[in-house]
């Protein structure tokens, strides 16, 4: 059923229609949050090999879903000496700032002589400096299977993979060992680990309430395809004949088994035996689905398919600023598009109609049309921290080759900002979090303002909104090869491209002040 009705129309028919308690619900909801939607859909990775990208990145992503800290800092290279140790925290996902250490604590230490390497310290930590990268999503997997008697959480493990190695299969194996040794507390959990040859999906989980251990899996994204996580597991069959493209710990199978998770018959299968709820019992849903048919029309695949393939070709070479416009995805004009039934009497979409709408929202206009705003997980969600898309080339120097395109808030939305391997420092309002306090300077509420003011009437603003970011991202491409020609030829690379990400990031800053100004004349009149 369409609805028809002017947004005025709609609240004074929503107060009028609703009985007293639903009201209440109302008021009491989430509002921007995904508690109407089945738990487990926080965060996003799209991996590319380097023959799929057509000019030789590997790629890999991550999109922060939830209320974690959205603040980065890039942590200098240091030398520890024979005896020193390393603490391994918790807590450190909703901190406000770089030094902040409420809510933090030290879970244990581990031996840690030796070098670090230079990485960049974001929610998840992404990148170091010798262009190893890694994303996430969580799965969460079978309840039985978690314990709090282990040191890692995942965002250490990946902490402590980017200060001591330099690719992605010795990362893979040395966070293996690390939780099998010191053990693993933490949900079901992927890692999407790239550097500049090859790009893999990790999972691992824990082995068992009380069991200071792990079972992990991981398997290569063929070098001219591309892969997608977003929270379910999707590895298959382990080849431990082929440890070039499969690595697993040696207890996977045993673990499954001992917990009535394979029959020890069949063959055995790491999504099906670890799945979680939100899988359903297969290995994918909308945004895996949307993804791969979207990049790889050609296959045919079908979104009532029991299984998707782990990776696919694409039809089409998918560069850095694809999986941006990807991460950018809402549905629009698909089957899947949650806005299609909100017209106007013209029969067009109403230009208030936005696909970030909150939980209140949909609920009133379901209210009134019921099944007129269909719940689906989006890629793109307004309830995003920060996200990255990292881009990794061999065919330069490391300090350059390697860019993490980092944007804080909702990734259909923020321009990003390209912070390379080699910078010393990131601009400064990237430093703090506004999760917790509105700090207008700090990054995350520069971008917010304008981008909340926009929604307000999205379907009319989407067009010049959208521009910019283009405009912004077109400018930040165009001064690539004269910076790295530039870094080829300099001891100093760090003064330039710090001085890169600091332009690019008041651009964007600026440009975003000008949106927030124009939607508050826009909207004179009121909401």
């Amino acid at each position: 059923m369409k609805i028809h009705l002017p947004l005025r129309r709609l609240v004074l028919a929503s107060t009028l229609l609703l009985p007293l308690s639903s009201t209440l619900s109302l008021l009491h909801a989430q509002s921007g949050s995904p508690t109407s939607l089945d738990e487990g859909q926080n965060c996003i990775s799209i991996m590319v090999g380097r023959l799929a990208s057509g000019d030789g990145s590997v790629i890999t992503s991550h999109t922060c879903d939830g209320k974690y800290r959205s603040w980065t800092y890039m942590e200098p290279a240091a030398d520890h000496p024979r005896g020193a140790v390393h603490e391994v925290r918790r807590g450190t996902m909703k901190t406000s700032f770089h030094t902040d250490t409420t809510g933090v604590k030290v879970a244990g230490t581990i031996p840690w002589e030796g070098h670090d390497w230079a990485y960049l310290n974001s929610g998840y930590p992404c990148l170091n400096e010798k262009q190893l990268g890694i994303g996430e999503t969580t799965f969460g997997g079978p309840d039985t299977l978690r314990s709090d008697n282990g040191l890692f959480t995942i965002e250490e493990l990946e902490r402590v993979a980017l200060q001591r190695c330099t690719t992605a299969r010795e990362a893979i194996i040395y966070m293996g060992n690390l939780a099998r040794t010191y053990g693993y507390a933490d949900a079901g959990e992927c890692l999407t680990v790239a550097d500049p040859q090859e790009v893999w999906q990790f999972e691992i989980l824990g082995a068992g309430k009380g069991k200071s251990d792990a079972v992990w899996a991981a398997r290569r994204i063929p070098d001219g395809e591309v892969g997608v996580s977003a929270n379910i597991p999707r590895i298959g069959t382990l080849d431990r004949s082929d440890p070039a493209n499969c690595l697993c710990s040696d207890n996977v199978e045993e673990v499954a088994h001992a917990y009535g998770l394979w029959d020890g018959m069949g063959e055995f299968v790491f999504w099906r035996a670890f799945n979680c709820a939100y899988g359903r019992g297969r290995n994918f849903r909308d945004r895996e689905f949307y993804i791969l048919s979207t990049l790889a029309p050609s296959l045919g695949l079908r979104d009532d398919m029991d299984e998707l393939p782990f990776s696919v070709k694409p039809d089409e070479s998918v560069d850095v600023r694809r999986v941006m416009e990807l991460l950018r995805s809402t549905y629009d004009g698909t089957p899947y598009d949650i806005c299609s039934n909100l017209k106007t009497r013209s029969g067009d979409i109403s230009p208030v109609a936005n696909p970030w709408m909150t939980n209140d929202w949909k609920e009133t206009l379901n209210t009134l049309s019921p099944g007129a705003v269909p719940n689906r997980r989006l890629v793109a969600v307004a309830w995003c921290s920060y996200s990255t898309v990292i881009q990794l080339r061999s065919s330069l120097p490391d300090c350059v080759g390697g860019i993490c395109w980092y944007a804080v808030d909702n990734p259909g939305q923020s321009p990003r900002i390209p912070i390379f391997c080699g910078n010393s420092t990131v601009p400064e309002p990237l430093w703090r979090c506004g999760q917790n306090n509105y700090w207008p300077d700090c990054a995350l509420w520069t971008f917010r303002r304008a981008n909340r003011l926009a929604t307000l009437s999205w379907h009319a603003n989407r067009e010049h909104f959208l521009g910019e970011v283009k405009r912004l991202e077109d400018e930040n491409f165009a001064g690539l090869d004269a910076l790295e020609e530039a870094c080829k030829s300099t001891t100093e690379p760090a003064k330039l491209l710090d001085a890169y990400s600091e332009r690019a990031y008041r651009q964007a800053a600026d440009a975003w002040g000008e949106l927030e100004s124009g939607y508050w004349l826009q909207y004179w009149k009121g909401f």
